[in-house]
């Protein structure tokens, strides 16, 4: 019988996933700077605090955490950051100057995950997140196997995230009115997917 050469060769997926996700753990940019994913701990408080008190950052997140003082932000990364199922500090040249994660859903909702990310605003238009985007997609479906779909919401009027998400290779679903809520107030989201066939499809084009 013929095989269809059109199918996943899983045989050649497992021996090779391995390298390739070593291989993308660290990429270049252009100017050779070094963008790598890594754990974030109470050392990087300083570098935590550019991104997560930068205003062009926080005016797209929907979280209303705001810290008094050094302190606050290191109890923060310890009972929030830190215990997180996926959380990792997105490093230019060893340096954190964001961080990407992805939050798992339970139950009959368990094969889903969402992605988000955040850079402080000065190294956008880098495309630094979109490879951070990609370090992700490589291993995620790895890391947590039954993970079916990888889930991106982002606001309709952040443009920039959403041009990360597609250069990704993520898909662009539709908008959902009213969706979740950013300062208090219910917004419009656009909602995009990779699906864990469209991951591997990726790999081997």
């Amino acid at each position: 019988m013929e095989s269809d050469s059109s199918s996943i060769d899983l045989t050649r997926l497992n021996e090779e996933l391995p390298v390739k996700i070593e291989e993308m753990l660290k990429l270049s940019n252009k100017e050779d700077d070094i963008i790598s994913l890594r754990l974030l701990d109470l050392t990087d408080i300083d570098d935590f605090m550019e991104w997560f008190t930068d205003d062009n950052v926080n005016k797209f997140c929907s979280r209303d955490t705001t810290f008094i003082s050094k302190e606050d932000a290191m109890q923060y990364i310890a009972d929030v950051v830190i215990p997180h199922p996926w959380y990792r500090a997105i490093c230019l040249n060893d340096k954190p100057i964001g961080s990407i994660s992805v939050s798992p859903f339970h139950g009959s909702d368990i094969c889903r995950g969402e992605i988000g990310y955040e850079i402080s605003s000065k190294y956008w238009g880098k495309g630094i997140a979109t490879k951070a985007v990609k370090m992700v997609a490589s291993t995620i479906f790895v890391d947590w196997p039954h993970l079916a779909r990888l889930e991106g919401i982002v606001a309709v009027d952040n443009i920039g995230s959403q041009r990360v998400l597609e250069k990704a290779g993520f898909i662009k679903e539709g908008v959902l009115r009213k969706y979740y809520l950013v300062k208090g107030i219910p917004i419009d989201i656009v909602m995009f997917s990779l699906l864990f066939i469209d991951q591997q499809l990726t790999y081997f084009t």
